[in-house]
């Protein structure tokens, strides 16, 4: 029986719509089929570009392992776990939905691996954890955040452009590999990632918060991104510099993906205002 009418319900923010100029891809992210082919070359194109494609990272199985999973945690098949936030526009009509539309207004779950051994499975997949080493200078990796991002058909906001490692407490220069894994077909249509290939190497960028806490509108107008679609089980790595965003999803269909963060083993974490001193912009006599 689900828990879900029982427990608190929590709401992402509600956000304006983002302007189309913000999202304008030129072209579609490179990659390999498989772990197997990440080599020296895919090392230093990920170094050089901020990062690396693996068209096939997971099997049919796997994914849908994961899903069963994402969708059994968001029906309420542990009561003790609550990190489900909803759309914020949903908020009005969320009463009124049954239980298949009301896995259709969920935005984010985060915290869950603990709660779930299918999507822990993934998270700690050993190939993927040895293909993620090289990308961090030959350091293991230790995951430090896991979230699964959710657009709804039609429903589903943007993800401003950001940095995710102005969301972090690291020291500017640790390693922070981001990984995103398509449960459902990724599309520019519904929302695919997209990113500035090389970015990552100009530094920090100032954020604001405006609809998230993100780059500046004014930044990021006119610029020509790469769009990365994905197949399920289509694994993006990506260094944590690299600008990054998510159109809204202006398609019928769902884009369920998984985001996991690593960082090497045993690095330590920092005060936010050594965060904030390279990201943060209020207050800093700049306008947005």
């Amino acid at each position: 029986m689900s828990t879900t009418a029982t427990r608190e319900v929590l709401f992402d923010v509600v956000a304006d719509m983002h302007a189309p100029e913000l999202y304008q891809p030129m072209a579609v992210a490179e990659g390999v089929d498989h772990f197997s082919d990440i080599g020296p070359e895919q090392v230093a194109f990920y170094k050089e570009n901020g990062y690396l494609v693996v068209r096939k990272a997971f099997n049919p199985q796997e994914i849908q392992a994961a899903i069963d999973g994402l969708v059994a945690l968001i029906m309420g098949s542990r009561p003790d776990f609550t990190h489900v936030y909803f759309e914020g526009k949903a908020k009005k009509i969320l009463s009124s939905l049954g239980p298949e539309q009301r896995q259709d207004a969920v935005r984010k779950i985060g915290m869950f691996i603990e709660f779930d051994a299918r999507l822990k499975a993934i998270s700690h997949h050993p190939e993927f954890l040895e293909a993620i080493k090289p990308l961090m200078g030959g350091a293991s990796a230790e995951m430090f955040q896991d979230m699964a991002l959710i657009k709804p058909p039609r429903l589903g906001r943007e993800k401003p452009w950001h940095q995710d490692k102005a969301y972090f407490e690291y020291a500017l220069n640790t390693p922070v590999v981001g990984t995103w894994i398509a449960l459902d077909e990724a599309t520019i249509e519904n929302g695919c990632m997209q990113i500035m290939p090389g970015r990552h190497k100009e530094g920090p960028i100032l954020h604001f918060q405006r609809r998230d806490w993100q780059i500046c509108d004014n930044t990021m107008l006119g610029q020509k991104s790469v769009a990365v679609p994905l197949k399920p089980g289509g694994l993006l790595f990506f260094d944590g510099m690299l600008p990054h965003g998510t159109p809204h999803n202006s398609s019928p269909n769902r884009r369920r993906a998984l985001q996991f963060h690593y960082a090497p083993v045993g690095t330590m974490k920092v005060e936010a205002a050594e965060r904030l001193k390279h990201f943060g912009a209020e207050g800093k006599n700049v306008t947005c």
